[in-house]
């Protein structure tokens, strides 16, 4: 299985990580990636950039190296409201939206007020992906969330620093989560969450992990930059012109 899209990464920006965007992309280069997501921290995580940050992504250019850029923002869950970090002006600036559960934001609750809050926030069509979902500090109803995902065009992630030094023990409801998406006809994408160069791109253990419960691969969009293009022109993202441009039918 290859993958073409990294929709997680993280730089120096995001204020706990240790790579530029040039070592990023450059790395995303050597792995294949065709479609690399700048999603830093929203500014509700410690650390995190300025809205002008944001803002200002419309100057990095949208193809380098060779590697089509998304600038995004994994946005933060703030509230049982399902609210987000995102001021409404930042919107138009943003090709992905991730959303996540971080308990330096958001205090740990329980798992059927995670899956409201959850939910609440998918059902705002302000998300694209909700990001590492199998979190065990943050259990959730997997069905439920697999369901509203489908219902609301939302994308469910699998996150391979999740199986390696971020969030341990989430193996187990990643599992569960995936299997409920399969089942209820969702999407998944796989994002590498980078915090370091080396790591963009690298999906070894999200391959192994969807081959070993045997998901179908035509509903992982991570494996077509194509598809995911698509996915986003459905979801009504703008000024995309030159990565449709560039974009190859890979499926």
């Amino acid at each position: 299985m290859h993958i073409e899209v990294d929709s997680h990464t993280h730089t120096i920006a995001s204020g706990h990580a240790y790579s530029s965007l040039g070592e990023n992309v450059a790395a995303a280069a050597t792995q294949g990636i065709k479609l690399l997501a700048i999603t830093e921290h929203g500014p509700a995580m410690p650390g995190s950039p300025h809205i002008w940050f944001f803002k200002n992504m419309r100057v990095i250019p949208r193809i380098m190296d060779g590697v089509g850029i998304l600038r995004g923002i994994e946005a933060n869950i703030i509230n049982g409201k399902g609210e987000l970090d995102v001021d409404d002006s930042l919107y138009p600036y943003l090709d992905i939206v991730l959303a996540s559960l971080h308990e330096p934001v958001i205090e740990p609750s329980t798992k059927t007020i995670h899956t409201d809050t959850v939910i609440k926030a998918m059902s705002s069509r302000k998300i694209d992906v909700f990001a590492h979902g199998g979190n065990p500090i943050f259990p959730i109803d997997v069905d439920e969330i697999a369901k509203a995902a489908k219902a609301y065009n939302v994308l469910v992630e699998i996150n391979n620093s999740s199986f390696t030094t971020s969030r341990p023990g989430s193996e187990k409801n990643c599992t569960s989560l995936a299997e409920a998406v399969g089942r209820h006809g969702g999407e998944l994408t796989f994002g590498s969450d980078a915090h370091i160069a080396c790591n963009v791109g690298r999906f070894v253990e999200c391959i192994a992990f969807v081959e070993r419960i045997g998901f179908p691969e035509k509903q992982i969009l991570s494996t077509s930059s194509h598809s995911f293009m698509n996915f986003l022109q459905e979801k009504g993202k703008q000024n995309l012109e030159i990565l449709l441009a560039q974009r190859t039918p890979s499926r």
